[in-house]
């Protein structure tokens, strides 16, 4: 078992910046060694794997975290938004700033975006983590019954008028609405911190940031996991919160039954974790990971 400090006194994130398509993108780095590129879910930012990236830096690899457009400190133009958007934005990403094989790890729709690098550019990537890893931006019709789906384009109207969606996002994005959102998502409140919860207010007070919202609440589900795991070709860790309502672990299925047939598979569940496993219960996400880091290293070599 692979060894692993706990995410105390932790080293503040170097705030750095990149170009892309005419947008400011906020990113950071620690360390040196094999890249590893981190992407956070919806509505988060680099600052999400404030616990991880020290430790996986300390543990001797290149940490890196992208700010995807429209969310944390990156810019927010009024876009169509969609997975396909930011799979370019990691792309470009790595062709410029990493430029070898990379381990890309994600949650939730990062965790989605990861899958799409994997699958999609085999060529970029040296392993995946997934990490409660969404089956889409957005619900498909078919997996929504007939009142639920009438709701959602009830909803998906709302979100996009300025009037009205100027006045759910400026309640959506109040503190206390965050907090009870995020004790919905956190088995641990512990975990919901003061720093926490500044951390997702602050990018939604940014000039665009309703747009993006509203962008991203309509915009189309994206490729389904499992078309992307057929084409996957590195070793992929799967990690999951078993007491996540968002994403549950009767969802994960796919990557239990694939664990059971593919040895470059490993799926681990967090027990008693919700939707953000690596944030509230780091040190056991730290540690599947950098064992899975170094099996998949010599594996590699």
């Amino acid at each position: 078992m692979v060894a692993t400090a706990k995410p105390t006194d932790i080293p503040l994130l170097t705030p750095l910046d990149w170009q892309w398509q005419g947008h400011n993108i906020r990113y950071t780095e620690m360390g040196e060694g094999e890249p590893l590129l981190l992407i956070h879910g919806f509505g988060a930012s680099v600052g999400h794997w404030r616990k991880n990236i020290p430790v996986l830096a300390a543990a001797g690899y290149r940490a890196i975290a992208i700010d995807l457009l429209g969310f944390g400190a990156s810019a927010k133009p009024n876009l169509d938004y969609s997975v396909e958007l930011w799979q370019q934005q990691l792309f470009d990403f790595w062709q410029e700033k990493i430029k070898t094989p990379t381990v890309f790890i994600g949650n939730s729709i990062g965790g989605l975006l990861s899958l799409m690098m994997l699958g999609n550019h085999p060529e970029l990537a040296r392993g995946g983590v997934l990490i409660n890893c969404a089956g889409g931006l957005n619900h498909r019709p078919e997996e929504l019954n007939f009142p639920l789906r009438t709701i959602m384009g009830i909803f998906t109207k709302i979100v996009g008028s300025p009037l009205m969606g100027s006045f759910l996002f400026n309640r959506i994005r109040q503190k206390n609405r965050i907090r009870r959102t995020l004790g919905q998502v956190y088995r641990d409140r512990t975990a919901i911190t003061e720093e926490l919860v500044e951390m997702l207010y602050r990018p939604s007070c940014d000039r665009g940031a309703r747009e993006v919202f509203a962008s991203v609440l309509t915009a189309p589900p994206g490729p389904k996991p499992e078309d992307l795991l057929l084409r996957v070709q590195c070793p992929l860790l799967v990690l999951w919160g078993d007491a996540d309502p968002w994403t549950p672990i009767a969802g994960a299925k796919i990557y239990q039954d694939l664990a059971q047939t593919n040895p470059d598979v490993t799926f681990y569940p967090i027990t008693a974790a919700g939707h953000c496993p690596h944030d509230e219960n780091p040190d056991r996400v730290n540690q599947f990971m950098l064992e899975f880091l170094a099996n998949e290293s010599s594996m590699t070599q």
